[in-house]
């Protein structure tokens, strides 16, 4: 069997293992912690050793503007597309949609699957594109939630500066961030990670080694999908990963990208799963309404759970499914083939429902009980 099969059924297997401990992870708060654990130890100290063990380059700090104009490219792109997945305009449900499709969170989705198959040059690369991501949902989905928070309450749309402040710091105080910060210094003065001293070092492998064995539980452990608005929720992640994989597409073919690794790098990372942080937006939106009574609400909470618990295992499904076949997909002819595929998936479901509708008025039409169809009286 192929080693890329394989490794994939082992990565299946972990997520099973975390399904079946579902049963003893009851409160989201035994979850939660496991999450905190992986961020904050597991995640920092694997892109720190990543980081190191490769030859800096200017090209490296072009990588965060890639992720930044892929976030600003879906969060323009995508408005046109929720209405064909049955989201109505204007809405509280549009707008909680068009504020989290656009984000990424390559740290519990794509890092570990990038590192298992490509190593730590190619994590790195991705660590450092993250950073413009990062920029984007801390900083800009902020400033879009309260705008839109003010225009639907009819309040002054002018920012709170202390908000943002405390969102910057917030930027450069997470643990990922420092590390990726630290690295970077330690690598523009020539330092080498043989220069660490022991204790450090192997301390920051050893941690390194949780992180795929702890995402993978994670994921089992968290995965919860509600039947209610599974169809609808399923459309939209569809058309997600058609339009993230023509961006893609665009990307490789204008920045000549030409090698198979990085052209998977691009692909994985494009394909990572929903933010969680454009979501604390949306819940410190709906806070704020709940405390001044306001009875219109610009967001939906609810559909914000579902479209990040829906998100993280599809994406999980793709970047594996990227990853067993390889390079071959990496094609252009067959990423547009496939960004087709997706599209066209996407909006079948509302297709389908719409061409339902349609059948069950005209059955009506045809058979209106009463005068009409009622037999003559002789």
């Amino acid at each position: 069997m192929d080693a890329s099969l394989q490794k994939t059924f082992i990565f299946l297997l972990f997520i099973g293992i975390g399904l079946l401990l579902k049963v003893k992870f009851r409160s989201k708060e035994e979850t939660s912690g496991i999450k905190k654990i992986i961020l904050n130890l597991a995640l920092p100290a694997t892109i720190f050793i990543a980081l190191l063990n490769v030859e800096l380059k200017a090209d490296f700090f072009l990588l965060p503007f890639f992720a930044l104009a892929l976030n600003l490219l879906l969060f323009f792109l995508f408005p046109y597309l929720l209405p064909l997945c049955g989201i109505k305009k204007q809405t509280a449900e549009y707008r909680t949609a068009a504020l989290l499709v656009p984000s990424l969170a390559p740290g519990l989705s794509s890092f570990p699957f990038i590192l298992e198959y490509l190593g730590d040059g190619a994590l790195a690369k991705a660590a450092m594109a993250d950073l413009g991501n990062k920029i984007f949902v801390l900083i800009l989905l902020y400033v879009v939630a309260m705008n839109w928070f003010y225009k639907v309450h009819g309040k002054n749309s002018r920012m709170n500066s202390a908000k943002i402040k405390d969102l910057l710091k917030v930027l450069v105080s997470e643990p990922v961030n420092l590390f990726i910060l630290g690295a970077l210094l330690l690598l523009g003065i020539g330092f080498k990670p043989e220069n660490l001293p022991f204790v450090l070092s192997e301390t920051l492998e050893r941690l390194s080694l949780l992180m795929t064995p702890l995402v993978l539980l994670f994921i089992g452990l968290a995965v919860s999908i509600k039947k209610g608005e599974f169809g609808k929720i399923f459309s939209l992640l569809l058309l997600r990963a058609g339009a993230l994989i023509f961006i893609s597409s665009l990307f490789i073919y204008f920045g000549n990208i030409s090698l198979g690794n990085d052209r998977l790098i691009v692909l994985a990372f494009s394909m990572s799963a929903c933010s969680f942080w454009p979501f604390a937006h949306i819940a410190a939106v709906g806070a704020r309404e709940q405390k001044e009574k306001n009875k219109v609400h610009t967001f939906s909470g609810p559909l914000a759970i579902n479209i990040l618990a829906l998100s993280f295992p599809f994406s999980i499904i793709l970047i594996l499914g990227i990853f067993t076949i390889g390079e071959s997909i990496a094609q252009l002819p067959v990423l547009l083939a496939t960004a087709s595929g997706f599209f066209i998936l996407g909006m079948l479901p509302v297709f389908l429902r719409k061409l339902k509708r349609e059948n069950k008025k005209q059955a009506e039409k045809e058979y209106q009980p009463g005068l009409k169809n009622a037999p003559a009286e002789g």
